[in-house]
């Protein structure tokens, strides 16, 4: 029985999105941090609401775990394929970093992810979290008024993944 029940929960690893992947795979403290802090951004903007814009623009040029995890896996297997040319030892480099990328990618899991994660770097949904919940304070969405401070706790709320919410 025990098997069978760790099987469907490894099938069921495979089918999750990503999102979920990284933040099953990433310690609760991290991922508690990563979404403080996500919501302390949240507070301030909405006491800046002047400043708002800003921030989105912010938002649209920050790196997802993705893609920081697929220009790290790049930069590592370019720069092992060049010292390959003068010392093969030093293709060990690429073939490591290709390792992870797929282990990643079939897992959701990978060493580099526990560092970049640490450092706070959030996946796709945590930055769009942000992101509607800054719109849906400046009004940007029906039923939303600009200016309203009362409304952040609301907002927060009503933006937050369904994927986030077991963090709170």
């Amino acid at each position: 029985m025990h098997s069978v029940l760790k099987t469907l929960a490894l099938l069921k690893m495979k089918n999750s999105s990503t999102t979920e992947k990284v933040l099953r795979t990433t310690s609760d403290k991290v991922n508690r941090g990563i979404l403080a802090q996500t919501e302390a951004n949240i507070r301030y903007y909405a006491t800046h609401p002047e400043m708002i814009s800003d921030r989105l623009q912010e938002l649209d040029n920050e790196w997802d775990i993705e893609r920081v995890l697929e220009a790290n896996a790049s930069a590592l297997s370019l720069g092992g394929i060049f010292l390959g040319l003068f010392r093969k030892r030093f293709l060990w480099i690429s073939a490591t970093a290709m390792y992870f990328l797929h282990q990643h990618a079939h897992e959701g899991w990978c060493p580099p992810l526990f560092v970049f994660r640490r450092w706070g770097v959030r996946t796709r949904t945590e930055i769009e979290y942000e992101r509607y919940a800054l719109k849906m304070i400046r009004g940007d969405f029906v039923g939303t008024r600009r200016g309203n401070r009362r409304i952040v706790e609301k907002v927060l709320d009503a933006a937050l993944p369904e994927v986030l919410t077991p963090l709170k």
